[in-house]
């Protein structure tokens, strides 16, 4: 729940373009040491004033890629502005300036993920969902173009409950009582998504990865 200074450093060692945040943004205090890293990202529309950036461009292959985070409000237990209005605001301020526009949306109800997934079709290059750790199979290139998948899934152990131990997950339900979260152990899995877009800044092809 949160990133940590080795964790961030791990990841950009592995070549990383842009790392997003969600709810544990502010998870781990360590974040305040790079919040402001120019490959991270926290959720756009966390209250004005805000440390950090929620969005940013980046130049790959001589492409301009705006890559914008987004967090939901259903049930989500985090106060925040309205993603549609944030996610509006963005697009029209950086549209004349990039060629590709990537949204992740890191939001808990499906039907927030899949209405955002209208509203900004055609106006983005893809769209999708993370948070909730499964892989949805609902992959697709709507009706004007932009790439969409409630969500992409979780990278971690395998035998979980979304990446924490089995038996602490089920006594908290099962005796309701507070159970302190352990990660599981064991296999990992990769869980994922590839864009191919061609040279007109199209989306062709969407296609989930479970590794």
């Amino acid at each position: 729940m949160g990133i940590t200074e080795n964790n961030f450093n791990e990841i950009i060692n592995a070549k990383v373009d842009a790392i997003t945040m969600g709810n544990h943004t502010w998870g781990k205090k360590d974040i305040f040491k790079f919040i402001e890293h120019p490959k991270l990202i926290r959720p756009a529309n966390y209250p004005k004033g805000v440390v950090g950036k929620g969005y940013n461009i980046y130049t790959c292959k001589n492409k301009k890629i705006a890559v914008i985070n987004l967090i939901g409000r259903v049930n989500m237990n985090i106060l925040s502005e309205n993603p549609f209005i944030i996610a509006k605001e963005i697009v029209e301020k950086v549209q004349n300036s990039v060629d590709i526009i990537i949204v992740d949306f890191h939001a808990e109800a499906t039907a927030e993920k899949i209405a955002l997934g209208y509203f900004l079709d055609g106006k983005v290059t893809a769209i999708y969902g993370t948070h909730t750790h499964v892989q949805t199979a609902d992959e697709t290139i709507l009706e004007n173009g932009t790439a969409y998948i409630t969500d992409i899934g979780m990278t971690g152990p395998k035998k979980s409950v979304i990446g924490m131990d089995i038996e602490a997950s089920i006594k908290r339900f099962e005796t309701t009582l507070p159970e302190k979260y352990k990660i599981a152990t064991g296999e990992c899995i990769l869980n994922g998504v590839v864009f191919k877009i061609n040279n007109k800044n199209k989306v062709e092809q969407i296609k989930r990865i479970m590794l």
